[in-house]
């Protein structure tokens, strides 16, 4: 987080990668937090609420005009002129309970139209906090949607954002291959735009004190090997970890202390609240798809080879090829720097092979 609020401070363009429930949007968050109390204007937008361009055009309106036009022009009214002036002009309204504007900008405009009204949006950062001693920031979210959007979005911004050196931006992202693709693509035209910071799982020995100080502070304890067997099950993993400690503390009586027989209890807890989530998953994958979880839910590995598909009776090297890329895709499987695979939710390998 450190590291993040001085790229930022710095004017530094960052993207964050991380699988899914990692926590990432979490870290920002807390960023922005920080960085809005040190003065900085930050603008927000998660891009997995913006299916269309007159959508993306509404949130980014709001978000230019709450975290950057307002705090300058200290009056709301006035905030907003420069939104008076776009091609296509905005139904604007304001909550009458929390004072709040919205932004609406219809549906079906022609391409050219909605095209100058966000790039004179994406524009506006940039003059709105462009006086001496301002620094502006836009953080957007999911941003691999970008070009669910458009695919000719992603030439558009790096246009204009190359003209912005003031303006620090934040890309965060969960579709690992979608984002390493609009960022290490050299035939892309965000390649090399960003510094590229990955998050990983957490170290047990932060967690571990974490996990224990936790505990102590709402009157129970738990055992230092529970501790350790809980770790060695979620891997680090920073949802699942949190997740799983939460149903442990849940069977934990006050003033008690959580054993191995609670740990099992906690487990079982969590695959019953995952169950439906898990389910859908299961549902929309193949037939080779499923046969390969089944076996890498029993056995971590090497598919492709000829002992293991043997071992669990696996189809033809094609079948399991074009099924692992997809499984990747879908972040159900992640492939290791040693060539190996493994499922990637911590708790998806035992709903299996509880199957």
């Amino acid at each position: 987080m450190q590291e993040l609020k001085f790229d930022v401070l710095n004017g530094q363009d960052v993207v964050v990668f991380a699988p899914r429930r990692y926590g990432k949007s979490s870290l920002v968050w807390r960023a922005m937090q920080q960085l809005l109390a040190e003065g900085v204007l930050v603008a927000y937008v998660n891009l997995m609420t913006t299916p269309t361009k007159e959508k993306l055009a509404e949130k980014l309106a709001a978000a230019v005009y709450e975290s950057i036009a307002s705090p300058l022009a200290r009056a709301k009214e006035r905030a907003l002129t420069p939104f008076r002036g776009l091609r296509i002009s905005p139904t604007i309204t304001v909550d009458p309970e929390q004072g709040a504007y919205s932004f609406s900008f219809g549906v079906d405009h022609s391409p050219p139209d909605i095209d100058a009204t966000l790039e004179r949006l994406l524009e506006l950062p940039a003059e709105l906090g462009g006086a001496p001693g301002n620094r502006v920031a836009l953080i957007l979210d999911e941003f691999q949607e970008i070009e669910m959007i458009d695919p000719a979005l992603p030439k558009l911004m790096r246009t204009i954002f190359e003209q912005q050196p003031e303006v620090a931006r934040v890309y965060l992202g969960s579709r690992r291959h979608l984002m390493e693709r609009l960022f290490n693509d050299e035939n892309e035209p965000f390649w090399r735009s960003a510094k590229k910071v990955e998050l990983g799982v957490i170290a047990p020995e932060l967690f571990r004190g974490f996990i224990v100080r936790h505990f102590r502070r709402t009157r129970k304890t738990v055992e230092g090997n529970v501790v350790d067997e809980l770790l060695e099950r979620t891997m680090g993993h920073p949802y699942a970890t949190q997740e799983l400690c939460y149903f442990l503390w849940e069977q934990t009586p006050f003033d008690g202390t959580a054993t191995t027989a609670e740990l099992a209890l906690a487990l079982a807890a969590v695959l019953r609240s995952e169950h439906a989530h898990f389910q859908l998953r299961w549902d929309a994958a193949s037939a080779v798809q499923k046969l390969i979880l089944e076996a890498l839910a029993r056995e971590p590995g090497r598919p492709m080879t000829n002992a293991y598909r043997t071992r669990h009776a696996l189809p033809p090297v094609s079948a399991i090829q074009a099924a692992l890329r997809a499984l990747v895709e879908r972040e159900l499987v992640v492939k290791e720097p040693d060539g190996s695979y493994r499922i990637s939710e911590p708790f998806l390998d035992r709903w299996v092979q509880a199957l």
